[in-house]
């Protein structure tokens, strides 16, 4: 479809208030408005993935929107949590995939009903929604794209839908009036449209194709924190439960994205000291084992793999100071992500563990029924360079 003309018509007041107000400004009487659009839309020139359609209220977003690639349904929300309001058909586990894909990580978040949910986590579980319940061969159709969450929000939700489009061989188009999402969404193509009210040819709408570039960049700091003052900002986010050893050395990592000056806490870690298990005494390597405990990152900032980028630097730190770092995922999305990364070695396959140590421990040292699928991976990646970086960040937390 190179080329579209779209003519929008629709009957005006003619009361007497409709009457005064034309008088008042000046309005020339009529009885219809009309309104018309010129589209160059070269979409079928070469292949795309992701494409956005942007511009201020008014200009034509969602007329054009549902013109070329059908306007979205609206979305029922009646379950009794969200995980209810999936499709029948997509299996929880598929539900989890895409959920964690957006950045929607809070599990107990799912099992809340969307009318409880904040505004963050109703865009990402509109976008879950829609990534699975569009037909597969047909463009998934975002209008109003982050018009009802805060900036941040919005940039890192865009870049999380991207990835999983590309990664899943999609296409995607979406209407926003925000022009803050390109650089974070990474479309291939931008459409701004141009309205006309005038009877004679509307000037053509502005279209680009644009090539995918590196989003914008964030940054980190990773600090040792005192847990009573770091732990309570993420335990109501952690997916199991909110409860922390009181011997745990703790860590928040601070991020920043470009247009920002004030560091905020995204993530953290939780480590605790593990007794050397009988399966490691029976092998050659008698170094201390320190485990992860608890990972947590917040709901603003889900879908950067911030949580990676500590616990690689925390496994860094650790092997530099001579000991091992080891992690027990049950988080079907950590267990992939640990499993894909060459910085972790496989330990164990995930496995029902037994959890008798106390409460507050994130798995035992035996393998017997009564648990939860655990997983474990140890750290094997490069060391930190600086040891005396390393032994300060390693004795720091607490």
């Amino acid at each position: 479809m190179p080329t579209l003309d779209v003519e929008v018509q629709a009957k005006v007041s003619r009361t007497v208030r409709a009457r005064q107000l034309e008088g008042s400004f000046d309005v020339p009487p009529s009885d219809s408005h009309t309104l018309r659009w010129h589209v160059d839309l070269p979409i079928e020139d070469r292949p795309w993935q992701v494409g956005l359609i942007v511009g201020p209220s008014g200009c034509g977003k969602s007329t054009l929107l549902g013109e070329v690639f059908d306007a979205p349904a609206e979305l029922d929300w009646t379950g009794a949590g969200v995980i209810d309001d999936f499709p029948k058909a997509v299996k929880v586990e598929d539900v989890a995939t895409v959920c964690s894909a957006v950045g929607f990580n809070t599990i107990p978040a799912w099992l809340r009903p969307y009318s409880v949910l904040s505004n963050g986590e109703r865009f990402r579980v509109e976008l879950a929604r829609r990534l699975v319940d569009s037909t597969v061969d047909a463009p998934i159709v975002l209008d109003e794209f982050t018009s009802v969450v805060d900036r941040q929000v919005a940039r890192i939700g865009s870049h999380a839908v991207q990835k999983w489009v590309r990664r899943n061989g999609r296409q995607l188009v979406a209407a926003t009036c925000h022009y803050d999402v390109e650089d974070w969404l990474q479309p291939d193509w931008v459409l701004e449209p141009r309205v006309s009210h005038l009877a004679s040819s509307p000037d053509a709408s502005l279209f680009r194709w644009r090539s995918v570039q590196p989003r914008p960049s964030v940054q980190v700091e990773i600090t040792p924190a005192h847990r009573s003052t770091a732990w309570p900002l993420f335990a109501p986010f952690h997916y199991l439960t909110a409860e922390l050893g009181n011997a745990a050395k703790c860590y928040v990592l601070w991020a920043r994205t470009d247009d920002e000056h004030e560091w905020q806490p995204a993530a953290f870690a939780g480590m605790l000291h593990r007794p050397v298990s009988k399966r490691v005494q029976a092998g050659r390597d008698h170094a201390a084992v320190w485990g992860l405990s608890r990972v947590v990152t917040l709901p603003d900032w889900q879908g950067l793999g911030l949580a990676f980028v500590l616990m690689d630097t925390l496994g860094a730190a650790y092997r530099a100071a001579g000991c091992n770092f080891h992690t027990y995922p049950a988080h079907p999305a950590l267990i992939r992500g640990f499993d894909k990364s060459p910085n972790y070695q496989l330990l164990h396959k995930p496995d029902m563990r037994s959890t008798q140590r106390g409460p507050h421990s994130s798995v035992g040292d035996t393998w017997r029924p009564g648990g939860r699928p655990n997983a474990t991976f140890r750290y094997v990646g490069p060391k930190m360079s600086s040891r005396r970086d390393a032994l300060l960040l390693f004795r720091c937390g607490r």
